[in-house]
């Protein structure tokens, strides 16, 4: 996951012969009318389907609003074959090994770059997805950087890797200790984690979410090349080490349950771990924080995966999630902004005005962009999380 402008318009195209027949006549005649051709018979209305009514979805955990594949099968009369995975490393695995068996994935940007290089995702059928159109031109701007001329991804969601508390058990824990003005001291510096360890520190069991949060911290490019970089972040993070209790791929739960009152983790399962608290009772307060220096924006995309066996499914699918409703329906349950430009309306006002949501332009700002590495980065990146978590 989980876990930051070119404008897309998508016009019909209206198929009709324009010429006119005309036939020689006598010189005193007046000449016949002649009756405009006829117009081409339009294209079919509504989706293409492929043969087989199946479609196989791979995807994060907790990361589709409840009854919307439901939705599509009854419309569609599709079969979703839906499946999760953790980690963006694990679906890149996946993706390089071949014969997924998977027809929509959903990678982030900063793996989705390397995928759509090494022919890993096929090009979207745009012409089959005309609710692209309802796409904000900033954000599909920003994943250009990642999909030139946006020929492969659409935003699933997006978010960013923040710091998420449990606002009540983490002043009980500090004590008299007044809260930092950067959020990343909580779990990057040792005068704060050494007393979060009793309420329980938790990492996202992921090397491409903490090391460059990590790099960010020390003053370092988030997606440095660099391997000196990448060993100034493994000394920072070894000194923390100990007052570390998990490293998590099930945030949501780890929080809402009590497991860690502090957490580097994604924005939007934060706000769903809160909401998760309240329905069973809790009268903790849990948060998603704006540190001061910025978090790490993500997006998360569809790609249809090139290996794909039902890639007009997937098509129609893509168009049915575009829909402004199903856009607003990930941000009213699942807590994640949408960046369907045309769903802003339908989305709750409780929700448009929560600034861990929907932040404001100025802290916009201040966040850290997507990028990508290198392979030598990656495998720097790699070994440093790897001997950290070791506490090597």
């Amino acid at each position: 996951m989980k876990k930051q402008v070119l404008a897309l318009a998508i016009s019909a195209i209206l198929l009709a012969a324009c010429g006119k027949k005309e036939e020689p006549v006598a010189a005193p005649a007046a000449p016949a009318p002649v009756a405009a051709a006829p117009a081409a018979p339009a294209a079919p209305a509504g989706p293409v389907y492929d043969d087989e009514k199946v479609l196989n979805i791979y995807n994060w955990p907790d990361y589709v609003p409840e009854g919307m594949i439901a939705a599509f099968e009854k419309e569609s009369g599709i079969k979703v074959n839906y499946d999760t995975f953790e980690t963006n490393e694990a679906l890149h695995a996946k993706l390089v090994a071949g014969n997924t068996g998977y027809d929509i994935v959903v990678p982030g940007t900063v793996f989705a770059k390397g995928q759509i290089e090494g022919g890993l995702l096929q090009p979207l059928k745009k012409d089959q997805i005309p609710n692209l159109a309802n796409m904000d031109p900033a954000i599909m701007a920003t994943l250009t950087k990642a999909d030139p001329e946006n020929k492969h991804l659409v935003p699933w969601a997006w978010g960013f890797t923040t710091v998420g508390i449990n606002k009540t058990k983490v002043e009980k824990a500090l004590g008299g200790m007044a809260m930092p003005e950067n959020a990343w001291d909580l779990v990057f510096k040792p005068e704060y984690t050494s007393k979060l360890k009793s309420c329980g520190i938790a990492y996202l069991d992921s090397p491409t979410e903490i090391i460059p949060v990590a790099l960010h911290y020390i003053g370092k490019d988030a997606y440095s090349n660099d391997p000196a970089d990448y060993k100034a972040a493994g000394e920072m993070l070894a000194k923390v080490r100990k007052d570390v209790r998990l490293f998590s791929s099930t945030m949501i739960d780890d929080i809402a349950g009590g497991k860690a009152c502090v957490a580097i983790g994604w924005s939007g399962d934060v706000n769903i771990a809160a909401a998760r608290a309240t329905e069973n009772g809790s009268k903790d307060v849990i948060e998603a924080m704006l540190p001061s220096t910025g978090a790490l924006i993500f997006f998360d995309t569809m790609a249809v995966t090139k290996d794909a066996k039902h890639p007009n499914n997937a098509a129609a699918f893509i168009d049915f999630y575009l829909r402004p409703e199903n856009a607003a329906l990930m941000s009213n349950e699942m807590g994640y902004p949408t960046g369907n430009k045309a769903g802003v309306a339908q989305v709750k006002p409780e929700i448009a005005s929560n600034k861990t949501i929907f932040v404001e332009a100025d802290y916009f700002a201040k966040m850290i962009p997507p990028s990508s590495f290198t392979n030598e980065a990656r495998e720097a990146m790699g070994n440093t999380y790897n001997a950290f978590k070791k506490g090597k």
